[in-house]
């Protein structure tokens, strides 16, 4: 559905509503977020939330992922776009965990929300699912580079490598949660670094 029709304020007005649902989502999940809790903290009116997001929960939910998808790869700028040095991969390492610290909570937003809404709403799913698709294609381009530059082997699959990364980071998030602490995530990214490391190139 497009975007109704509206000025700066408006705008600025939706983004606000866009950001306060993804918090509580992030706090308490979909189920837990409802349009009388998003207006209770946004001090919007009913009227107001239909004017914005004319397909209701179902629309604001998936516009929170659409712009939660877009903060998660602002957050890894630009290291994301030049993983072609082992520096460049450990600080990109480094800019998610401070992303992840800067949201107060042990959750990926986006994986969150996959996590809850796969079966509920096939649109929903499709944004998510672009969204991890963007991250993975961007890991296994950095991969790409590293066989280009010599710094890992070229039979090694790139794709299989990024999965792993992925992987890694959703069950050091998870790990993190009861911990509240930044340890298991970092160790866990750590860990799927070796897995890059360990395909370094055999000397020539």
């Amino acid at each position: 559905m497009g975007e109704p029709r509206i000025t700066e304020r408006g705008r600025a007005t939706r983004q606000r509503i866009i950001e306060a649902t993804g918090q509580q989502i992030l706090a308490g999940g979909i189920g837990g977020t409802t349009l009388d809790t998003v207006r209770a903290a946004t001090l919007t009116s009913k009227s107001q939330l239909f004017h914005y997001f004319p397909g209701g929960k179902a629309e604001l939910v998936r516009e929170v992922a659409v712009w939660e998808g877009g903060e998660l790869l602002a957050a890894q700028m630009p290291f994301i776009e030049d993983l072609g040095s082992w520096e460049s991969w450990h600080s990109w390492r480094d800019a998610l965990i401070h992303y992840y610290l800067g949201l107060g909570r042990w959750a990926c937003p986006i994986g969150s929300l996959a996590t809850q809404a796969a079966m509920t709403d096939p649109e929903l799913d499709a944004v998510i699912t672009a969204s991890m698709a963007t991250w993975l294609d961007a890991l296994a381009a950095g991969v790409v580079k590293m066989q280009a530059n010599g710094h890992v082997d070229p039979s090694a699959d790139p794709r299989r490598i990024a999965v792993a990364i992925l992987a890694s980071i959703q069950g050091g998030l998870v790990l993190s949660q009861p911990q509240k602490s930044s340890w298991p995530l970092e160790a866990a990214l750590d860990t799927a670094l070796d897995v890059l490391h360990q395909s370094t190139a055999p000397p020539r």
